[in-house]
C-alpha cells in the first residue's frame, strides 16, 4: 500500500536528506570526489536557503522525498544566520582544490541565469528558487502536489507572475505541463573530465491564475 504524502515546513534536521537529494539531482558524485560533492551540496543548499521566503518538504515512507522553495521577491530578506552559514559553506568548498574546480562550473551557470533573466525583459514578483524530488519517489504525483502548494502560496501573497531556471539535466517538460512558458534559453558547452558536455538552460515563467486547472 502506497503511503500518504505529507507536506510540511522544512526543519533543520531535514538538511542532510536535502543535501543527498541535491547531489543525486545534479550528479555531483560523477563530477568530483565524494568529499567535494558533499561540500558542493551543502553550499548549494545554503544558497537556496538564502534565496527563499517559502520552504516545504514532502515526507513519504517516513523519508524526505522532495523539497520545494519559493521566493516573494518584494518581501525577501535573508536572515543573518543563513547568510553566515552560506559564507562558511562556500569557504569550505573553495578551500578544496576539487571544490574550486567544479565551483567554476556553477559560477558559469549563475552567469547564464542572469543573462536569461535580462533577456526575459520582465520584472517578476515570485521565483521558484529550488524544486527537486528523490528519484525513487518520482511518478507518484508528488511533483504536481508540491508545485501546487507553492503556487497557492504565491496566490496568497498576491503574486501573479513568477519564474524559474531549469536545464536539460532536469525534467523541464514538467513545467510546460503546468502551463508555464519557455521565455528564454541558452546553450553552453562545459569541459568536464576532459570532455565537452553541452547543456541548454531555460527560463520559464507562468501566471498563478492559470495554475491549478490542469
Amino acid at each position: 500500500m502506497q503511503e500518504e504524502i505529507m507536506l510540511r515546513e522544512m526543519r533543520d534536521e531535514d538538511y542532510e536528506a536535502i543535501e543527498e537529494i541535491i547531489s543525486e539531482t545534479w550528479n555531483y558524485d560523477q563530477l568530483t570526489t565524494p568529499q567535494a560533492a558533499r561540500k558542493m551540496a551543502k553550499a548549494y543548499l545554503y544558497g537556496c536557503l538564502a534565496n527563499q521566503t517559502y520552504k516545504q518538504v514532502a515526507i513519504c515512507d517516513k523519508t524526505v522525498a522532495g523539497v520545494i522553495m519559493g521566493k516573494n521577491i518584494r518581501h525577501h530578506r535573508c536572515p543573518l544566520k543563513i547568510r553566515l552559514n552560506q559564507i562558511r559553506a562556500v569557504a569550505r568548498l573553495l578551500l578544496d582544490r576539487e571544490g574550486r574546480r567544479v565551483s567554476s562550473i556553477f559560477s558559469a551557470v549563475n552567469e547564464i541565469d542572469g543573462e536569461l533573466l535580462k533577456e526575459s525583459g520582465k520584472d517578476y514578483q515570485g521565483e521558484v528558487a529550488f524544486f527537486a524530488i528523490r528519484s525513487k519517489f518520482r511518478g507518484r504525483g508528488l511533483g504536481k502536489k508540491m508545485f501546487c502548494s507553492l503556487t497557492d502560496y504565491f496566490k496568497a501573497e498576491g503574486i501573479n507572475e513568477f519564474f524559474l531556471y531549469t536545464d536539460t539535466t532536469c525534467n523541464y517538460p514538467f513545467y510546460e505541463h503546468q502551463k508555464m512558458h519557455r521565455r528564454a534559453q541558452r546553450t553552453h558547452a562545459f569541459q568536464i573530465e576532459g570532455q565537452e558536455v553541452p547543456m541548454t538552460f531555460f527560463l520559464y515563467d507562468g501566471l498563478c491564475r492559470e495554475m491549478g486547472n490542469n
